[in-house]
């Protein structure tokens, strides 16, 4: 029988302190630009990553009592570089995005900290990003810890502001890879740690440890699956009673973090035993553990006390077209911001589920290298790439090949959302290539990382557009 221990505290994880130092010159330069402003135009992305990227530059910019505003858009494309153009900004501080166009739009008054894959010609002194450096956007640094570099090269004071960009870095799953957070993210840790803002412990890693009645937490894990288990209501309970654990309390379900040591340790040695048992193998077994990061100025229990939890209220708010409600929570407004993004999650969890049981219902088409799914209006084009990484989490879903979602943005144009393994990453996969060689070869654009991208194409390209990729993927993979 397997035991699990878990730590009551801090992580036994071993710290590097490595990365930052290589990024804190470019971060200076950027700064400096910005203080040299008077006013500065703000432009990031919709996800958890670009909202609490946005939110630290704002909150920089009010610190230095800067005149300032806030953009945030779907997809930088030349429509919106044009336009940004036409308002005369004195300085755009582009965040989680901006990468893509620093090669050709230098004539902008900009500065870039963003993640996202580039060129060796947008090396410029107004563009910081991790892989210009040698280091992977994917897992080492987010768009949030790239602005967050900037803003405590401003003032270290703003080291405050550490919790904010690991939750854009979980929320950009950057604890995937590794089951805890490394490269530059880990430093931003440690500072937050020293700041009082964070702490981290080995727990257990499914999502809704602060929120999810435990068999809930149960019955929606997906990495790893639980056999008999996930997506099993009355099977979650029956383990549970099975390990002789309380699951009320009075009338209020318990949650994960109501939990004794021992009963979590308990209900852990339970789970890894049955995965074991079915044949699941220890490196798969050992996914049941993860690092964890908790903002610990906000209430136990709630949605904001977990990095995890908090990256998904946010992207419930400007998916959805709320942007100022997941920045004025960002920037700690716990009245009526934060009820309102609350009532925004219940909606958006709602179409979570109805958007994989639509997927599902359509079905997933294979081809030799790629699989994928057109939701046409079915899925808003501002989830599909979270549904598409949903399902390829399902047990059901063939692992071995990258999964690509398609959902109509309007009339004339499709988004395409890709996502892949570890494993096949490992193998040379680069969907940020690949989606962004096909997508111009249809008119379209494309970027973002290795392991997750994506692309808007014209409408009824998609066919065109998939061949290409595949053949992109057979590339990589063969080499």
């Amino acid at each position: 029988m397997v035991m699990f221990d878990v730590p009551g505290g801090m992580s036994p994880i071993k710290t590097n302190n490595g990365g930052a130092h290589i990024l804190s010159k470019r971060a200076a330069s950027i700064a400096e630009r910005i203080q040299g402003s008077d006013a500065v135009h703000v432009v990031t992305h919709i996800d958890a990553d670009g909202i609490t990227a946005g939110a630290i530059a704002v909150h920089t910019l009010q610190q230095m009592e800067k005149d300032y505003s806030i953009d945030f858009i779907k997809q930088l494309d030349s429509k919106v570089v044009q336009r940004l153009i036409g308002e005369d900004h004195e300085l755009v501080w582009f965040t989680d995005l901006g990468s893509s166009i620093v090669e050709s739009q230098t004539s902008l008054p900009m500065v870039v900290t963003d993640h996202h894959s580039c060129g060796d010609g947008s090396d410029l002194p107004i563009h910081l990003n991790p892989h210009l450096f040698g280091l992977d956007g994917g897992f080492q640094l987010s768009g949030a810890g790239a602005t967050y570099l900037v803003a405590t090269s401003v003032d270290t004071q703003n080291q405050s502001l550490a919790g904010l960009a690991i939750v854009g870095a979980c929320g950009d799953l950057q604890d995937r890879k590794h089951r805890r957070l490394t490269g530059v993210n880990e430093q931003i840790v440690i500072e937050g740690e020293q700041a009082g803002v964070l702490a981290r412990q080995l727990d257990i890693s499914y999502f809704g440890r602060e929120t999810r009645p435990i068999h809930k937490m149960l019955q929606y894990a997906n990495d790893p699956i639980i056999p008999g288990i996930t997506g099993r209501e009355q099977a979650a309970l029956r383990f549970l009673d099975e390990c002789n654990i309380i699951i009320k309390d009075g009338e209020d379900w318990r949650r994960w973090f109501h939990l004794s040591k021992r009963e979590r340790t308990i209900i852990l040695s339970a789970l890894a035993n049955r995965l074991l048992s079915k044949g699941f193998g220890h490196q798969t077994t050992m996914r049941l553990l993860s690092e964890t990061y908790l903002l610990i100025k906000e209430e136990e229990g709630s949605e904001l006390h977990d990095s995890k939890e908090f990256a998904t209220l946010l992207n419930s708010t400007a998916r959805y077209g709320q942007y100022d409600v997941g920045l004025a929570v960002c920037l700690g407004d716990r009245g009526a911001a934060l009820k309102k993004a609350r009532s925004l999650l219940r909606g958006h969890r709602k179409n979570l589920v109805e958007g994989l049981q639509y997927a599902k219902e359509e079905g997933i088409t294979q081809g030799h290298y790629v699989q994928y799914f057109h939701a046409n209006m079915g899925i808003r084009d501002t989830i599909i790439g979270i549904v598409t990484n949903m399902l390829l989490n399902d047990d059901d879903i063939r692992a071995d090949l990258p999964l690509i979602g398609f959902a109509d943005k309007n009339k004339n144009e499709v988004k395409a959302s890709a996502r892949a393994s570890q494993m096949l990453v490992d193998k040379g996969l680069d969907l940020s290539k690949a989606l962004t060689h096909a997508a111009h070869q249809v008119d379209g654009s494309g970027g973002g990382h290795n392991i997750a991208a994506g692309a808007t194409i014209p409408k009824g390209k998609e066919l065109e557009f998939l061949k290409i990729v595949e053949q992109e993927v057979k590339k990589q993979l063969a080499q």
